[in-house]
């Protein structure tokens, strides 16, 4: 019998009010299905608000909050989309150090649709490869990135993808590089 790819190893997913309600559960599903323990960290503790594009699609339980973690607890970091979440995300100094933290270390990032603005704000993305959903391509070049119109690109320990109807190839990736655990080329973005 083979073991789970994320076996032992602890994920964040980084999520705030208006996340994309499917860029937080398949991937979610995803990782679990590969193993791992997974973790919904948010900058208010309760309940997120979560979104199918601007409809209220229901709420999650938030695990902890950004203000009591820190990434040496995590082997991996998701930050889905949602055009409010990533907003929050990046407004907050937590959340904002909890991402350069992740890179910092070398370990893997994932972010899909919006969830770039968050590495923009955390200023990681200088001369990396990412695409994002095509409205903030503009924001993540301004940040140093080389933006590509890809369903998924992965760059030295960040994945990064489009929009929803890439989640099949992202959730495969995400799995992958958080199964490769840390890349050293990553902490150049820190």
């Amino acid at each position: 019998m083979t073991s789970s790819p994320l076996t032992d190893r602890t994920i964040a997913i980084l999520a705030a009010d208006g996340v994309e309600r499917v860029e937080l559960t398949e991937p979610r599903q995803a990782l679990l299905d590969a193993g791992a323990t997974v973790e919904l960290v948010s900058p208010k503790p309760g309940t997120l608000i979560t979104f199918d594009h601007f409809d209220r699609a229901g709420e999650e339980r938030i695990d902890k909050t950004t203000g009591s973690v820190s990434a040496d607890d995590y082997d991996g970091l998701l930050i889905p989309g949602g055009v409010h979440n990533p907003d929050q995300l990046r407004a907050d100094d937590d959340a904002v150090r909890f991402v350069r933290a992740f890179f910092a270390a070398g370990k893997p990032v994932a972010a899909i649709c919006h969830g770039p603005w968050v590495l923009a704000e955390a200023d990681v993305l200088r001369d990396r490869i990412v695409t994002s959903f095509p409205s903030i391509r503009t924001d993540l070049r301004n940040a140093g990135a080389t933006w590509v119109d890809e369903e998924v690109v992965v760059d030295e320990g960040l994945t990064t993808s489009r929009s929803p109807s890439d989640l099949p190839a992202f959730n495969a990736k995400l799995v992958e590089e958080f199964a490769e655990g840390r890349h050293p080329a990553q902490a150049r973005s820190a």
